[in-house]
């Protein structure tokens, strides 16, 4: 595909295909996404693609995730093109222009070589260069014109062809011709074809750094591992591991799919995933993620699936969705394109036509050149590539920042965002509720009772049980073994622990079984947990979840992105009010159930703002779902990746603040493309078509318009190119 017209060509003629549910293709990674059901064959595909005149393959089904599909062979055809148009174009070029600007020189090639000598020069050249490097454009705008459907090659074969003709004609014909009118044009035809080639190596070498971010992700995994088989250790590619392969893995070595450490332990870097720049202790038992890096133990790890799945796997895949989606501002662009080309066509006939007839004299060059200038000057590249190529490097970059959009609708979505609700548990907190005071009135002491209390609640995935267990691990106390455990669900529980009888919960529990609460206990904005030890009240221990450390700070970043900001949670409103007043967020709904927090964002959303959720992706499922874009916050590979439309892979709220920042700054930039596009069209195709002629006698040349042409497309991917840059 050379321009938008070739992908809107494509993607019509597949939506046409009987049995395809939908086609979607990319001009900036040069694909075509279907659905289809399993009676498709490929061959109806491509067979539809290679009847609308272009070619295409499928991509190997169970290739790597990232793995380039490289295309040698073409860069290297379109570069040997350039250089050899390059070299035929410069005699013809330096003795014309340089004749124009320095007579002298103009009068030693006459001396040297006649007109018309020069001229049969020029002819020969030319030939060899449009029926050499420019093959390409011929052959490509008659296949387009063949199936109804002009496009880039259309203009610069009409465009460089009528000039080499006209040219043609006045060399081997000139009696057919008034004499004023005797030019040639062989320089401008050579030039176009080079300039075009040029504008296409440059712009391919510029769209291949867009997709550096998804090549980096890819260079995480190694090549090669170490596996033992049949009693030996053979090193094999990467493509080979087996689930359940055992595989070695030396020091300073990247772990090479999902496993689960056999033998050894060693401190694993996992910044990649997380951000976190210190290493994590991993030993038995416990799972090590594909492309992080082992720092100083030799490790034995299991294969837990193959290279192609695992979490760097689904990262990569999210990545490469992202930026092969469509944008609804693309649809715009879908509807000019589609009848841009035969406006253009139509334009250039005009100025042909009204040249010739109310053009200074020589009508007939006049006019000619006026034509020739729209067709080189009109080529839709830049439209097309104006929002894929912005959505390609900006989910890329987000991507290096641990920041994953599902698709590029979600990074519209979240630019246009201007109210967020938070989770607080999580979110917002540590998520990892602590003790934080008691008051203990047994004369067993404060470590004792705890140590029983513990005790009691060591088989409990309650978050206040783990928050005993943690203290009690904190403070070395050995625990002891609970029996005839009895639990009364969301109130509280009674064991034996070490002879004893341990109750503890809410203070309605412990009256219940008749155990007066003391009514001067702490007070406490936390959850309190009494403890009975053989039906005396032995103290209570206030058990709250502590603000993290970056909440602040990314909470100022976000009002300075001009978001209001909400807290829509399940815990209680004594546990809620202090998180929200200490970041200075008034609009708070807490208790709120699963299905409360989704009738909490309904009632957002209908004030007319877009809203965002974010929480931690795998309870807060139905709100994420809710909300205009669902935000999944969290660390590695505890992160639910398919719970929201875009994934922080980092646990560090100012993250959030970062990927608005990289939404709109896309947005933005793909809007400034779509401007420059769409203004450089409408500014120059006037001039080129010789309409200010009569007011300031204005008219451009083919070689200028050929320039500009290029330096169009240019202009669009380098724009494209800042959002590297961004942060």
């Amino acid at each position: 595909m050379t321009c938008a017209a070739c992908a809107a060509r494509i993607e019509r003629v597949l939506q046409h295909v009987p049995g395809l549910a939908s086609a979607h293709v990319n001009l900036a990674t040069n694909r075509a996404h279907v659905e289809a059901g399993p009676d498709i064959a490929d061959s109806v595909v491509i067979g539809a693609i290679e009847d609308a005149g272009y070619a295409a393959t499928r991509l190997e089904p169970n290739r790597l995730p990232g793995k380039a599909v490289h295309h040698g062979h073409e860069e290297q055809g379109l570069q040997r093109n350039l250089v050899l148009s390059a070299l035929l174009t410069l005699p013809v070029f330096l003795a014309e222009m340089g004749g124009h600007l320095f007579p002298a020189l103009h009068h030693a090639r006459a001396d040297w070589i006649s007109d018309p000598a020069f001229g049969l020069v020029q002819a020969v050249l030319a030939t060899l260069v449009l029926m050499g490097p420019g093959r390409g454009f011929f052959i490509g705008g008659y296949r387009a014109v063949k199936h109804a459907s002009p496009d880039m090659n259309t203009l610069v074969s009409l465009g460089a062809g009528a000039a080499y003709l006209f040219s043609l004609l006045s060399l081997a014909g000139p009696a057919w011709l008034p004499e004023e009118t005797r030019h040639l044009y062989f320089e401008p035809a050579m030039v176009i074809v080079t300039l075009v080639l040029l504008g296409r190596f440059i712009e391919g070498r510029a769209r291949r750094r867009a997709t550096d971010s998804i090549e980096k992700l890819a260079a995480l995994r190694p090549s090669r591992c170490r596996v033992r088989r049949d009693g030996a250790v053979v090193e094999i590619a990467l493509e080979d591991v087996q689930r359940g392969d055992l595989i070695d893995i030396r020091p300073g070595e990247r772990i090479p799919v999902d496993s689960d450490i056999v033998e050894g332990q060693s401190p694993i870097d996992e910044s990649m995933l997380t951000g976190e720049p210190l290493p994590v202790l991993r030993g038995p038992g416990e799972r090590v993620i594909g492309g992080t890096v082992n720092q100083t133990g030799a490790l034995l790890i299991r294969a837990r699936g193959l290279a192609q799945e695992g979490v760097l796997a689904d990262i990569i895949r999210m990545v490469e969705a992202a930026q092969g989606s469509r944008l609804p501002i693309q649809a715009l662009v879908d509807r000019i394109t589609r009848w841009f080309v035969p406006g253009i066509l139509l334009i250039a006939l005009l100025a042909f036509v009204v040249g010739l007839a109310f053009g200074p004299t020589p009508a007939l060059p006049f006019a000619l050149v006026n034509a020739i200038a729209v067709l080189i000057i009109a080529c839709p590249c830049a439209m097309g590539l104006a929002t894929p190529i912005s959505l390609l490097i900006g989910t890329g970059r987000a991507a290096e920042a641990g920041i994953l959009f599902r698709s590029g609708d979600a990074l519209q979505r979240l630019a246009n965002i201007r109210h967020l609700a938070m989770d607080k548990t999580g979110t917002l907190t540590e998520g990892k509720p602590r003790i934080v005071a008691d008051d203990i009135r047994s004369p067993l002491g404060a470590d004792e009772v705890l140590r029983l209390a513990a005790s009691a609640e060591a088989r409990s995935e309650h978050p206040l049980a783990i928050a005993l267990l943690a203290e009690a691990k904190a403070r070395g106390l050995a625990l002891g073994t609970a029996t005839d455990l009895a639990i009364a669900p969301g109130a509280g529980l009674q064991a034996a622990v070490d002879g004893r009888v341990v109750q503890l919960g809410s203070a309605d529990y412990l009256a219940g079984e008749a155990i007066a609460v003391p009514p001067d206990g702490i007070v406490s904005t936390g959850s309190l947990v009494h403890v009975a030890i053989d039906q005396a009240y032995a103290g209570v221990f206030a058990v709250a979840d502590r603000l993290r450390a970056d909440a602040q700070e990314a909470v100022s970043q976000l009002r300075a992105l001009g978001l209001t900001l909400s807290i829509v949670t399940g815990d209680q409103p004594a546990g809620a009010q202090p998180i929200a007043d200490a970041l200075g967020i008034t609009d708070i709904t807490a208790g709120a159930t699963p299905a409360g927090k989704v009738a909490a964002l309904e009632k957002l959303t209908a004030a007319g703002d877009g809203v965002g959720f974010v929480g931690d992706g795998i309870n807060d499922a139905p709100v994420l779902a809710a909300a205009d874009i669902g935000i999944a916050i969290g660390g590695g590979t505890d992160v639910a990746i398919s719970a929201a439309d875009l994934v922080l892979m980092r646990h560090d709220l100012r993250a959030l603040a970062e990927a608005i920042r990289m939404a709109r700054a896309t947005l933005r930039n793909i809007r400034e493309n779509l401007a420059w596009a769409f203004g450089y069209n409408l500014a120059l195709v006037p001039v080129a078509a010789g309409l200010f002629y009569p007011l300031f006698g204005w008219q451009l040349s083919p070689m200028l318009a050929a320039l500009a042409m290029a330096f169009s497309s240019l202009s669009v991917v380098l724009n494209a190119l800042r959002l590297r840059h961004i942060s």
